[in-house]
């Protein structure tokens, strides 16, 4: 089950899951990253959707900050190899082609991939924001600009898109 084509989930059903379902349900609304839900599962009952979020965001914030490096590292690049190759989870996948970055130019394609590539080896991490909330023009000046940007600015800023990213992917999963 996956958050873009799941049922929606009541809260109070979801309050109920044993560990298992409750990661199986709620695990890939943080990318490749099931430990998040397995850790906030023991903050059980979660008063709102709000608190079923902010849970898991607080399980991101006060892991070890190698474990933060190691997610950020396990989210895709735009329109990366990950997308070219079909490997993506679903939710990236749909996110991505929402903003049309299933259908780049070869030449927008190339910018991609060098910006992707300038920005990884710069943060040692792929770009992430929330693409839904921005258009294609929107996402590459973003990418153009951030790729410059300070490493430890681009950590706090990857969270708070992944913040979104995820809020948005609860909120179309899980039902107060």
């Amino acid at each position: 089950m996956t958050a873009l084509t799941a049922t929606r989930l009541d809260l109070a059903a979801l309050n109920a899951m044993d560990r298992d379902a409750f990661v199986a349900a709620v695990g890939p609304t943080f990318e490749n990253a099931s430990w998040i839900a397995q850790a906030a599962w023991s903050r059980r009952p979660f008063a709102s959707v709000d608190a079923l979020h902010a849970a898991m965001l607080d399980v991101v914030r006060q892991a070890p900050e190698e474990r933060r490096l190691a997610f950020l590292r396990g989210h895709p690049e735009l329109a990366g190899r990950e997308a070219q190759a079909g490997t993506m989870t679903a939710e990236s996948t749909g996110e991505q082609s929402s903003a049309g970055l299933d259908a780049l130019s070869r030449e927008e394609l190339d910018e991609m991939q060098h910006l992707n590539r300038v920005y990884r080896e710069r943060h040692g991490f792929p770009f992430i924001i929330a693409v839904r909330r921005h258009s294609r023009q929107q996402i590459f000046e973003a990418l153009r600009a951030r790729a410059a940007g300070s490493t430890d600015v681009e950590r706090r800023t990857a969270l708070e898109q992944i913040g979104l990213i995820t809020r948005g992917r609860i909120d179309a999963l899980v039902g107060g």
